[in-house]
C-alpha cells in the first residue's frame, strides 16, 4: 500500500525574485519538495515544482505501473543501472542455445 503523502507548502515569489534566484528555487523544489507560486503584479502566473512532486500530484500513475514499481523495489530491480537492464533484456531476447539443429 502506497504511503500517504504530505502536501508541501506553496511559497509565493515575485517573477523578479524567481528570475534572479532560479537556480536556488530549482534546488529547493528538487531536494526539499517545495513549491513556488510565481506572481507578477500581484497575479499568479506560474507554479514551479519538482518532477517527483508533479508526477505524484498531477499525473496519475496507472495501477499496473504502480504494481510494477512495487515489484521492482521488492526484487531490487529498481537499483539496476541502464547497462545492467540492457544486459538483462539481451539475455532474454537472445538466450544462448546449447541445442544444435540438424
Amino acid at each position: 500500500m502506497p504511503k500517504k503523502r504530505v502536501e508541501p507548502m506553496t511559497k509565493n515569489v515575485s517573477a523578479l525574485l524567481a528570475r534572479t534566484q532560479f537556480g536556488q528555487i530549482l534546488e529547493r523544489v528538487s531536494h526539499n519538495e517545495e513549491r513556488f507560486l510565481v506572481t507578477k503584479n500581484g497575479q499568479a502566473k506560474a507554479v514551479i515544482l519538482g518532477i517527483e512532486d508533479f508526477m505524484q500530484s498531477i499525473a496519475q500513475t496507472p495501477e499496473a505501473l504502480a504494481t510494477l514499481q512495487e515489484q521492482a523495489q521488492k526484487s531490487g530491480a529498481d537499483r539496476l543501472s541502464l547497462e545492467e537492464i540492457e544486459r538483462e533484456i539481451q539475455a532474454v531476447r537472445h538466450p544462448k542455445t546449447t541445442q544444435k539443429y540438424a
